[in-house]
């Protein structure tokens, strides 16, 4: 199923970059289509039995690729853009707005959204945690999905690197938190329907993401970009690092790395 959902994303990416489209639905698709893995990881976490130690592995794997996604495309191009000072003030806001978002939504029942475990708050327990989960895996996604958007705004194609960082570090967010899911209590329809909901919301970010900022300053977007590379890591280094080390323990850090490698060679590669 991964392998053809590749396949299926670089046929339309082929396509839709040969063909005059409207930018801003094909920053739609690619909002979906990276989206999309949310219910892929979700379809896996729910149905397999997946073990904690394997769910870590790929959760470290991810962190990986973001880093590096944010590293070397989204920090470099809103550089390039806007220059250092609207990169600095818009990395540490994303950051901020991040922190204060994820705390409060964390005091609602969603601290543990990406866990595999049984740490998941269930309904019973923490009433409108449900709800409190679903806005906080909302709150994950949208900074990514909105920097596709972006990548079109200077750029004739899609940033293909940040797509497959993007699907790659969501799969295994989808994964871990649909087993938390299931062990708290919460059905498959629940758990789907956030997902689906979640992966739409995506491809709408996107869309926007486009065709909002098209119209501003190379300085705004650029700090806009550096807004989401500022929310992805703080994510990083609150949610997915915290759970892949509670299980991988050291061997998180060499995952990472060939995550981070992955990533780095992706993007050096012509598509």
């Amino acid at each position: 199923m991964l392998y053809s959902n590749f396949v299926t994303a670089f046929v339309w990416y082929k396509f839709y970059c040969t063909y005059d489209m409207d930018k801003s639905v094909l920053a739609g698709i690619w909002g979906l289509v990276s989206g999309s893995a949310l219910v892929i990881g979700a379809l896996i976490g729910y149905y397999i039995n997946v073990s904690q130690r394997v769910v870590a592995g790929i959760m470290s794997f991810g962190s990986g690729v973001l880093i590096s996604a944010l590293s070397f495309n989204l920090m470099d191009e809103a550089y390039k853009a806007g220059g250092f000072d609207s990169t600095a003030i818009g990395f540490i806001a994303g950051s901020v707005v991040y922190t204060i978002a994820n705390i409060y939504i964390s005091k609602k029942g969603a601290k543990h959204r990406k866990r595999s475990g049984s740490q998941q708050h269930s309904e019973d327990s923490t009433k409108g945690s449900g709800m409190a989960i679903a806005v906080g895996s909302l709150l994950d996604g949208i900074p990514e999905s909105i920097v596709i958007g972006i990548s079109l705004i200077s750029n004739a194609k899609v940033s293909f690197v940040a797509v497959i960082a993007i699907f790659l570090s969501n799969i295994p967010e989808g994964l871990s938190s649909s087993a938390g899911m299931k062990k708290a209590g919460r059905t498959s329809k629940y758990v789907f329907l956030v997902w689906t909901s979640i992966a739409l919301i995506c491809g709408l970010a996107s869309f926007c993401g486009f065709a909002v900022f098209s119209h501003f300053s190379p300085e705004i977007i650029a700090a806009t970009t550096a807004v989401a590379a500022g929310a992805i890591l703080t994510m990083l280094a609150d949610t997915m690092i915290p759970e892949a080390y509670e299980f991988a323990h050291q061997y998180t850090g060499v995952i990472t790395v060939i995550g981070f490698l992955t990533a780095y060679i992706i993007n050096k590669q012509s598509f």
